[in-house]
């Protein structure tokens, strides 16, 4: 498949409003400096950075470059830098994007088991989302937040519990919001919304030895009815929302895939692939 190139792009083409104003919300927090300040001293990036590469496999022209070819197709496609990207070991399929100074991706290699090549496009392209959009910084804030809290202590710059719990509470919001963005963004990259959903079904599903009977329209019907669910079940997705779903990083599955599904019917997505980067829709 020969993809476009959207030359020029920038990340506000597919960042939501959800996760700017997640972001606005987040930063105007006056306990988001210090912890960031903290993050920095303590040298965290770094050790990040160093546990990742002692850990998994730098992929390069002669180590996976089918994996490799891949990254830098995507690049081009998003008109950006290529960090590094490499592969780890583990049973479980995901993906993350690191590194403040020295930007990387990892993939699992489950996820290069469950996934063909052109569903990687997809995958690898959301992950570029989040270091285009400069969420790597929050999201490796967000993975020790507790451990820098602990570290300033409830008394600093009179610090409070309550401020300590808004803090988390406001990044749990807004990485769920930045979700959203990247899998525009890896759209952008697979051209192709069928290619996306399935990839999320996918991912959804797991690994398994039935895969060929996974279904891309009974998924988004599912996902259709999870949102247009009755009155009554809509007040118990709020009531495990309050009680469980506030602390998940990722929003659920079906609704990640009708968010998307929406994002491309609203035009922006055609608007962007012919050229028109600055007056589109962004449909939250």
């Amino acid at each position: 498949m020969e993809r476009k190139l959207l030359t020029g792009i920038t990340a506000d083409a597919f960042v939501s409003d959800a996760d700017r104003w997640a972001l606005e919300k987040l930063q105007k927090l006056p306990l988001l400096p210090v912890v960031i300040k903290k993050f920095y001293e303590v040298g965290f990036d770094r050790w990040f950075y160093c546990m990742n590469m002692s850990m998994a496999v730098r992929c390069g022209p002669n180590q996976y470059p089918t994996l490799y070819n891949i990254l830098r197709e995507s690049c081009q496609v998003l008109d950006m830098p290529e960090p590094e990207l490499y592969v780890s070991n583990n049973p479980f399929p995901n993906a993350f994007a690191g590194g403040v100074e020295r930007p990387y991706i990892t993939l699992r290699s489950s996820m290069v088991d469950t996934l063909s090549d052109e569903q990687l496009y997809h995958i690898i392209g959301h992950e570029l989302g989040h270091i285009k959009a400069n969420h790597v910084l929050y999201f490796s804030v967000g993975a020790v937040l507790f451990a820098l809290l602990d570290m300033l202590g409830r008394r600093t710059l009179g610090a409070s519990d309550i401020a300590s719990y808004a803090l988390v509470l406001a990044f749990y919001e807004w990485s769920r919001q930045a979700e959203f963005s990247a899998d525009r963004a890896g759209l952008l990259v697979s051209q192709s919304l069928n290619l996306s959903v399935e990839t999320q079904i996918c991912l959804t599903a797991g690994p398994n030895r039935l895969r060929h009977e996974q279904s891309r329209e009974s998924f988004m019907d599912q996902a259709r009815a999870y949102q247009d669910a009755d009155t009554l079940d809509q007040f118990g997705k709020a009531v495990l929302f309050m009680l469980y779903g506030k602390t998940f990083t990722h929003p659920m599955p079906v609704h990640r895939a009708q968010e998307l599904e929406r994002w491309f019917l609203s035009g922006s997505f055609e608007r962007i692939m012919a050229g028109d980067y600055n007056l589109i829709s962004r449909a939250a």
